[in-house]
């Protein structure tokens, strides 16, 4: 199994990668109930090899990208951190959607993270429905020297390919994991076309994978259901990239061995069957 996928000539990333959003309080909204720890995690997860980091400027919001910048900054020359724009949180920590000031939400991520030019920015669209004209903001800030390469987040085939119409897209980072399948045609697709897929809440999210089946193919692989599952993804396509989050350095390990994990054939066919 590969551990890298290129991207584009100058974006090589670590297929296990880690998801920050959790570095923020409950929700990804407010400060970490332990900053220090949360510091920990981040240099852990560098000093492991990962150079794939996915954040955004709404988780907390800005504490999150204060956080990374605390602990990274100088960034070492082989991280890459990808981000996203088209939301903002409110108040009450509701996820509101918001691309109408999408270069502002770019200048947050570069402020709070300390960049000069962020490497991705993925716009995360809210639904179905077009999305062209907050592609072509953001092409326009790759063009100004800002953004480095975009991406999408939250979207169907046909967003996609308004997307590609005006830029090159390097990845598309929908939800998808054992369990939640629905993008097993996209998958295919992107991988034929060379464009990276990241799964996000690839361990369920906010509701933590649970399957009978999981935990048994688990036990037999000596691996926990988590373990399990992150390794199911990395060997379903070699297009796949994880970003699984954490505010624990113990879980952060345990992540990262997943990429160690070879499933037998037979474990891949019982798990494949979970799909709902």
């Amino acid at each position: 199994m590969t551990r890298t996928l290129k991207l584009a000539e100058d974006l090589t990333l670590t297929r296990m990668g880690y998801g920050a959003m959790q570095l923020a309080g409950p929700n990804a909204f407010g400060p970490p109930r332990d900053r220090q720890e949360a510091v920990r995690v981040l240099r852990t997860a560098v000093e492991a090899g990962l150079t794939h980091l996915d954040t955004s400027d709404f988780y907390g919001p800005h504490v999150t990208n204060e956080i990374i910048r605390e602990a990274l900054h100088p960034y070492r020359d082989d991280l890459h951190i990808v981000t996203k724009a088209g939301f903002r949180r409110g108040p009450d920590g509701s996820w509101d959607p918001y691309p109408q000031n999408i270069r502002e939400q770019v200048q947050d991520n570069l402020d709070h993270l300390g960049l000069e030019v962020l490497d991705v920015v993925n716009f995360r669209a809210a639904g179905p429905g077009p999305i062209g004209e907050y592609v072509e903001i953001l092409a326009g800030l790759q063009k100004e020297g800002l953004v480095r390469h975009l991406g999408l987040s939250n979207v169907n085939a046909e967003q996609i390919a308004e997307a590609r119409a005006i830029a090159s897209i390097v990845c598309v980072q929908n939800l998808y994991n054992v369990v939640a399948r629905q993008d097993d045609a996209l998958i295919d697709a992107l991988a034929v076309d060379g464009i990276g897929y990241v799964a996000f809440f690839p361990l369920g999210g906010w509701s933590p994978l649970q399957s009978d089946v999981l935990a048994q193919v688990a036990a037999s692989a000596g691996a926990s259901p988590q373990q399990t599952a992150l390794a199911w993804l990395l060997q379903r396509s070699p297009n796949i990239l994880v970003i699984p989050g954490t505010s624990s350095v113990a879980h952060l390990r345990e992540n990262i061995a997943a990429a160690d994990l070879e499933l037998s054939a037979e474990a891949v066919q019982r798990l494949d069957g979970l799909a709902q």
